[in-house]
C-alpha cells in the first residue's frame, strides 16, 4: 500500500530521508501529553511512547522504549495477543480491549485502537482505560470492531504523504489510503490540489501555505478536503518543509487528520479568544519553560519557584508538564498544543497549575512551537495570585469604547481616536500614528493589535531612534551567519519575529534614508532577505508606525522618501496633545496617583482641589508622560492621605510676565532636561529635536549640566 510507482519516484534525498522526516513530524503532531500513544514495529516492540502512555502503563516514557506489548498483558492472554497482532498486520487496523496486568495483581481492561503503517513499519496504538464495570477480560474476544469508548478519528488515524518541491505527491502511506480512499498507485504523481474540492481559491491557498512552509519551516492550516467517494471532511493539516544539509528545498512532509467532529463543535460554540483581564505592567511575573513534547528541558528561576521545584529536579529530568496540570485542565493542553501547531502560538488562557506538594496556582498560560523537527516548545506562565485582588480598570475608563483599559480619557478628541482604532483594527491596513512626544502613540498601537484578528499572535516593537544607524537594518531584517565580522550565528530580525502578528515601528522618521528603500520593498512585496542572505523570506505582517516628526517637511528636505510616506500613511491617526483635552487631566491624575501609591505602598485617597486646578491649567508640553512623571514625584513627596504636589513649579512656569521668548525657551528646555534626569538624547526626543541641535541650543542659551 505504501509502494511508489516508477513513473513518479522521489528524489534520492527524499527517498533516503523522507520516511524519517515524516516520522518526526508524526511524533510532533500526535504525541499529546494527555493521550496514551505508542508507535510499534512489526514485532509489536515500542519505538516511541507518549507521556500519557507511560502514566497508563505505570512506567516512565523512556523505559517503555524497547518493551513489547506482551510485557503488560496478563500472562494467560499473551498467546491471544500474538494471534490478534498477526491479524492486525494483515488487515491494517483493529479496535478492541486488552486485559493488562493491574497494580494489585488483577486484570485491568484497556481499550485500544491500532492503525498500521502510518509510515512504513510504524504502527500506531492509542490506549484508553475502560470505565468501572467493564473489567471482564473475556470482553477482549468479543466485538473487536466496536469498542466501548469513542476515540476521536483524529487520534485513531492520520494521513501522511510526501510532496516534491512542485507540489506533486511522491509517497503515499497506508493512513492516507484509509482516510482519502485512494491507493498509492492512484495518488502518487498527482498534484496536491486533487485532494481539495473543486474550488480555485482553495488551491491558491494551498500554494501560499507551501510557500509559507518553505519560508517558516512548517505551517498549519484547516479546510475542506475530499475523499475518493466525493464526500468532504474538515482537514487539519501540518506541513513541514524538507531541506538538505545545504538548505536546499527537497520537498514537503504533510500530516492530515480528520477534524470534522471538532469543526462542528467549534462552529456551534463560535470559539474565540478568552476574555482576559488587563494586567498592570508591573505585575508581569513571568515563568518561562521549554521542552520536547511533554518533557521540560529548561525553566527559569521564576517558574521553578512558582511550582516549588529546584534546579536539581530539572537536571534529573523529573519535570513533566502534565504533572503540573490538574486533571480537569488536561484537555486544555490538547487545545493549546493544536493551536500552537497551527498558528505558531496558542491563545492565552487562565487556568491552574499544581505546585510540588499539591497546592494550586492561578496562572495565565500560553505556549508556542519553536521547531517542529526536532520538536521544541516554549510556554509563558504569568502568576496571577497577587493580581486576583487588583481592580482591572479605573472608574474613569469604564465607559471608554471597546473598553480600552490602558487608555484613560473620555474627551471628544480621545473618543474620536478610539473610534478610528475600532474602524481600522479589524483590517490589515497599515496605520501611521502621528502626535507629539508623550501622547501615548504606543498605547494606541497596542490597542489596534489587541482588537484585531491578530490579537493572539506576536506584537513586536522597535524604537528606530534607539538603535544606532549601522545596526538598524540587522534589527529589522536579521542577518545570516558570517554576514559580517562578529556574526557568529544567524539572527532573526523583527519582521520575522512579528510574522502573522503586528510590527510596531516607533520613531519611524528616524530611519536612515539609505535603509528606507529596503523597508518599502519589504512592505510592498511582503518578503525580504536577511543581511548577507540570498533566500527570499515571505512574511505576513501588519505594520503600525509612529512618529512625532513632521514627515511632510522631511520629504521636502529630502530626508524621507515620498513613496514610503504614502505607503505608511494608509490610515493616519493623530493623537491629541494633553493641552487640547484638559478635561481628561483629572482622570489621568487619579489613575497615576493610584498606580504609584500602590507601587510605593502609600495610602493616598484624594487630590486637593487647588492641586487639581493647577494640573488642569498647565499646558503640559511633555503631555501624558510629563504628567505621569510629575505625579510620580508628587507621590514620593506625599506623607498623608492627600497628594502633595510641587505646584509651585507649575505656577512659576505660568508666570511669564516680562520674560523674553529666549528666557521662556531656556526655562522650558531646563524643565524637560530635569524630567529626563539630564539625559540629552531622551530630552531631545521629547522636544522633537536632534541631539546635536539640542546641544547647540544649550550652548546658545547658556545652559550648563550643573543647572539640571
Amino acid at each position: 500500500m505504501s509502494g511508489i510507482p516508477s513513473e513518479r519516484k522521489p528524489t534520492p534525498w527524499l527517498a533516503q530521508h523522507g520516511p524519517k522526516e515524516i516520522e518526526l513530524l508524526l511524533r510532533a503532531v500526535i504525541f499529546h501529553p494527555t493521550a496514551s500513544v505508542l508507535l510499534a514495529d512489526d514485532d509489536r516492540r515500542y519505538l516511541e511512547a507518549s507521556f500519557g502512555a507511560g502514566k497508563l502503563l505505570g512506567r516512565s516514557r523512556e523505559t517503555l522504549i524497547g518493551c513489547k506489548l506482551d510485557d503488560f498483558v496478563e500472562p494467560a492472554f499473551r498467546p491471544a495477543t500474538a494471534e490478534r497482532w498477526r491479524s492486525f498486520l494483515d488487515q491494517g487496523e483493529q479496535d478492541g480491549t486488552l486485559p493488562l496486568m493491574g497494580a494489585e495483581g488483577g486484570p485491568r481492561p484497556v481499550d485500544y485502537s491500532a492503525r498500521g503503517n502510518l509510515v512504513p513499519l510504524r504502527h500506531l496504538l492509542v490506549l484508553r482505560e475502560k470505565g468501572a464495570g467493564t473489567a471482564d477480560p473475556q470482553s477482549a474476544t468479543v466485538d473487536q470492531r466496536t469498542p466501548q469508548y469513542a476515540v476521536p478519528a483524529w487520534v485513531r488515524d492520520c494521513a501522511l504523504f510526501l510532496l516534491d518541491p512542485d507540489e506533486t505527491i511522491v509517497a503515499w502511506y497506508a493512513g492516507a489510503a484509509r482516510i482519502y480512499g485512494y491507493t498509492s498507485a492512484e495518488a502518487v504523481g498527482r498534484p496536491l490540489s486533487f485532494l481539495l474540492p473543486d474550488v480555485d481559491v482553495l488551491r491558491v491557498q494551498v500554494r501560499e501555505e507551501l510557500t509559507r512552509a518553505s519560508g517558516e519551516g512548517h505551517v498549519g492550516s484547516e479546510g475542506w478536503h475530499k475523499r475518493k467517494d466525493g464526500t468532504r471532511f474538515w482537514a487539519n493539516v501540518v506541513t513541514k518543509a524538507l531541506r538538505d544539509e545545504d538548505e536546499g528545498l527537497q520537498g514537503f512532509a504533510s500530516v492530515v487528520r480528520d477534524f470534522s467532529g471538532r469543526h462542528e463543535r467549534d462552529q456551534a460554540q463560535q470559539r474565540g479568544p478568552k476574555t482576559l483581564r488587563a494586567m498592570p505592567p508591573e505585575s508581569t511575573v513571568m515563568g518561562i519553560v521549554s521542552g520536547e513534547f511533554d518533557r521540560i528541558l529548561e525553566a527559569n528561576d521564576t517558574f521553578l519557584a512558582m511550582v516549588g521545584c529546584s534546579r536539581d529536579d530539572l537536571g534529573n529530568g523529573q519535570l513533566h508538564w502534565p504533572d503540573f496540570t490538574p486533571p480537569e485542565y488536561l484537555g486544555q493542553i490538547e487545545v493549546s498544543h493544536e493551536e500552537a501547531l497551527r498558528f505558531g502560538a496558542s491563545t492565552p488562557t487562565e487556568r491552574y497549575l499544581l505546585r510540588k506538594g499539591g497546592d494550586r496556582i492561578h496562572v495565565r498560560l500560553s505556549m508556542a512551537v519553536l521547531r517542529i523537527s526536532p520538536f521544541r516548545w516554549i510556554a509563558f506562565v504569568l502568576d496571577l495570585r497577587g493580581i486576583d485582588r487588583l481592580e482591572s480598570v479605573d472608574e474613569e475608563a469604564a465607559d471608554a469604547p471597546h473598553n480600552f483599559q490602558e487608555i484613560i480619557g473620555a474627551s471628544t478628541s480621545m473618543k474620536r481616536v478610539l473610534k478610528q482604532v475600532e474602524l481600522v483594527a479589524p483590517t490589515d491596513a497599515t496605520v501611521l500614528i502621528l502626535g507629539e512626544t508623550g501622547t501615548g502613540k504606543e498605547l494606541i498601537a497596542r490597542a489596534i493589535h489587541r482588537t484585531s484578528p491578530r490579537r493572539n499572535l506576536p506584537f513586536v516593537t522597535l524604537n528606530c531612534a534607539a538603535i544606532p544607524t549601522g545596526l538598524l537594518e540587522s534589527e529589522l531584517f536579521g542577518y545570516e551567519r558570517g554576514a559580517f565580522t562578529g556574526a557568529l550565528q544567524q539572527k532573526i530580525g523583527r519582521f520575522e519575529m512579528a510574522n502573522r502578528g503586528t510590527l510596531f515601528l516607533d520613531e519611524v522618521g528616524d530611519i536612515p534614508l539609505e535603509l528606507q528603500p529596503k523597508l518599502l520593498r519589504a512592505l510592498q512585496e511582503k518578503a525580504f532577505e536577511r543581511l548577507g542572505g540570498t533566500t527570499t523570506i515571505p512574511i505576513d505582517v501588519r505594520l503600525v508606525a509612529a512618529t512625532n516628526r513632521n514627515l511632510t517637511q522631511m520629504m521636502g528636505d529630502k530626508l524621507f522618501r515620498s513613496d514610503l510616506y504614502y505607503r505608511l500613511k494608509v490610515f493616519p491617526i493623530t493623537t491629541p496633545p494633553l493641552r487640547d483635552r484638559p478635561e481628561d487631566i483629572p482622570a489621568l491624575a487619579r489613575h497615576f496617583t493610584k498606580k504609584y501609591a500602590e507601587k510605593m505602598n502609600r495610602e493616598i485617597t484624594k487630590i486637593p482641589s487647588a492641586t487639581m486646578r493647577a494640573l488642569v491649567s498647565w499646558s503640559w508640553p511633555g503631555n501624558v508622560r510629563e504628567l505621569e512623571n510629575f505625579i510620580e514625584r508628587s507621590v514620593i513627596l506625599s506623607n498623608g492621605p492627600g497628594l502633595r504636589a510641587p505646584i509651585a513649579e507649575l505656577v512659576a512656569s505660568e508666570i511669564v510676565g516680562d520674560s523674553t521668548l529666549e528666557e521662556m525657551e531656556r526655562e522650558h528646555i531646563l524643565r524637560v532636561l530635569r524630567h529626563c534626569d539630564g539625559v540629552i538624547t531622551t530630552a531631545a526626543t521629547r522636544l522633537g529635536l536632534h541631539r546635536t541641535t539640542l546641544s547647540a541650543l544649550m550652548r546658545r542659551l547658556g545652559i550648563s549640566r550643573g543647572e539640571v
